[in-house]
């Protein structure tokens, strides 16, 4: 039986930590052992890691990774203290020297980079494929042992800002990389193009019957009730990416401009919270975009809404996309860079501008047009959007 080790951080309600139990879910538990490490046994998600699944013992030292600075010292971890503060360090010399606005990316690539040397190893067994889920993957690829490694891209590079220099010497100890949509690789490979030969396209693969099943769990009628409004939903973190701190504005603009009685529902959480809040307040839609917070359930949500809206500014393939899909509903994205290569303009989705008032009219139109639901909705109806076959791709890579 060949073995595989697959690394990840938490499993927090993300869309990459979804899509890793979608992977999970896929894999042939028969032909294959799977270990599972991550950094922090923590998340909603970890009671649906699949029974045949060994998670490895949760160690200090990565434990001491996406936590506050303070609890380190206190976990007794002076040589991982050390790395964070120096990659903190460093970072913030690369992102004033650069001039970059954010530079998270950044930040958390260099914590990785500065702290892998006082990892132990992960584990000292020898497997025949390691899987680094996600960035950065400085810890699989150096506390791991694996005739073949493959690391994953989750994300839109020509969106974000990073060290391409740092990241091209992580990226090039890999074997191969796997990208989630065609998309991705067109914007990965033209920030890192000596790495083009070592990308494999692994669209995400999603448990169907999970979503199904965990759907049917409850109606949230009391937080999404049925009033008259078209309920709009949207889920995901508060985070720049997700561009939750527009949606009072295009809210504003459905409902006052286009004549739409709407609701917009947000389900999730994060540091953009309070600046989402505020906009929401400045553009006065307190009482038509309602941020329902955290759940750890986010299925009867999606089953619950009209119309699911992706509002990003940038996306690498949105779990949540295909997870509306599953569960068959009128999905709308924002013309962010990849939205194209996830959905067929007219056929399973509509794209929409990403500007407020474009965003807002587009939205409007598709609410009015009945017959375009209905050609979409019988699309959506006939496809399967679990991907359940791109795990022969993973297999593959074994040789």
């Amino acid at each position: 039986m060949k073995k595989i080790l697959i690394v990840s951080h938490t499993m927090e309600l993300g869309g990459a930590e979804r899509a890793l139990l979608g992977l999970l879910n896929n894999i042939d538990y028969e032909k294959y052992q799977v270990d599972l490490f991550l950094e922090r046994h923590f998340g909603e998600l970890l009671s649906a890691i699949p029974k045949e699944v060994n998670l490895l013992p949760e160690k200090a030292a990565y434990a001491s990774m996406g936590v506050p600075f303070s609890q380190v010292v206190k976990n007794g971890q002076p040589a991982v203290a050390a790395g964070r503060f120096l990659g903190k360090k460093k970072a913030e010399k690369f992102i004033n020297q650069k001039g970059y606005k954010s530079g998270a990316d950044v930040f958390i690539n260099y914590s990785h980079r500065y702290t892998y040397k006082a990892m132990p190893m992960i584990s000292n067994e020898d497997y025949d494929l390691v899987i680094s889920f996600l960035t950065p993957h400085y810890y699989a690829l150096h506390k791991s042992k694996g005739k073949t490694k493959i690391a994953w891209i989750h994300t839109d590079y020509k969106a974000i800002e990073t060290d391409v220099d740092s990241e091209l010497q992580m990226w090039q100890g890999y074997d191969k990389i796997v990208s989630i949509s065609t998309e991705v690789t067109k914007n990965f490979t033209e920030v890192f193009p000596s790495l083009k030969e070592k990308i494999v396209l692994v669209e995400n693969m999603h448990p169907a019957q999970f979503i199904k099943s965990e759907s049917e769990k409850f109606v949230p009628q009391d937080e999404m009730p049925d009033d008259g409004s078209v309920k709009l939903l949207s889920v995901g973190r508060y985070c720049v990416a997700k561009n939750f701190d527009n949606v009072p504005f295009i809210c504003k603009e459905l409902v006052e401009k286009h004549g739409i009685n709407a609701k917009w529902y947000i389900v999730g959480y994060g540091t953009d919270e309070e600046l989402i809040k505020n906009k929401i307040a400045e553009a006065g839609m307190e009482k038509r975009v309602i941020l329902l917070g955290k759940k750890d359930n986010p299925y009867p949500y999606i089953k619950h809404c009209d119309f699911y809206i992706q509002p990003s500014r940038f996306e690498g393939n949105a779990v949540t996309v295909n997870e509306a899909l599953i569960l068959s509903k009128k999905v709308i994205l924002t013309d962010y860079s990849t939205a194209h290569g996830q959905v067929q303009q007219g056929v399973d989705g509509v794209i929409v501008p990403l500007e407020n008032s474009g965003c807002a009219k587009g939205i409007a139109d598709y609410i009015n047009d009945k017959e375009k639901q209905n050609k979409i909705q019988q699309n959506v109806s006939a496809n399967d959007y679990s991907k359940s076959a791109e795990v022969e791709k993973i297999y593959s890579l074994m040789g």
